[in-house]
This record gives structure tokens, sequence and C-alpha cells, in this order.
């Protein structure tokens, strides 16, 4: 895979993602994941918890299809409640330091009012491009 970031020139380099990235490979297309395990189990509500589980399961997805957390070039994450989410924003950087590593996706986050399952706080979904 082949992956370029793109950032305009006169613009500050953003944290923890990019504004855009050219990449040249086999896509991948993962759905969005919620902070429940491969049973479909909640094992808790709290929101840094399942966001750990949502990345833990994107990664499994990307794992199964022969990728590594660095093909990820797009994320977007849908949340239920933005002040939640910056509230636990240390302990998200913390999960994704560790499951997915630190590097260049463009992301996208947005507040929704709820999402399919109740009990989900968050969900994310990730476009991935694997060496061909």
């Amino acid at each position: 895979m082949t992956c370029e970031v793109i950032l305009p020139a006169g613009w500050p380099r953003p944290k923890g993602y990019a504004n855009g990235v050219v990449a040249q490979g086999k896509m991948l297309f993962i759905a969005g994941m919620i902070g429940w395990d491969a049973q479909g189990v909640f094992h808790s509500d709290d929101f840094a918890a399942q966001a750990r589980q949502a990345l833990q399961n994107l990664a499994d997805v990307l794992e199964e299809a022969g990728g590594k957390p660095e093909h990820i070039v797009r994320m977007t994450w849908y949340v239920t409640d933005k002040r939640e989410y910056l509230a636990a924003s240390r302990e998200i950087g913390v999960a994704f330091r560790e499951i997915i590593g630190a590097y260049n996706a463009a992301m996208t986050a947005v507040q929704v009012t709820a999402l399919m399952e109740d009990r989900a706080k968050v969900e994310i979904e990730a476009t991935a491009v694997l060496p061909a």
C-alpha cells in the first residue's frame, strides 16, 4: 500500500488525524463497530470502555482481512454525547494508541441522537487500503 498524507500549504498540522489521505491498494470497508464483544454482549456502559471495545472489534475485522491498523485511511466516529466523548478523550487516546497505534488517517466525529443498539454510546466505521 502506498499512502500520502495531504496537508494544504499554510494549514496547521491537525492533532491525531490527517485532513486528507491519498492511498493505493486493495480497499476494505469496515462497518460501524460498537462497544460489544463478538457475541453481542456489552460489558460496560462506560464511554471509554465501549470505545476501546469498538476499536478492538474494528482491529479484529481488519486483521481477518490481512490488514494492519496502519492500513486504515479513514474513520468516522458516531457518538451519542459529545460531552461524554470529550470527557473520556484521555482514556480513548490510550486505547487508540494501544490498539490502533499512532498514524495519520482522515477522521470525522459526529454526535447523533441515538445508535441502533440502545446501550451503544459510540460506533466507529473505517476504510482501510491493504497492500495489493
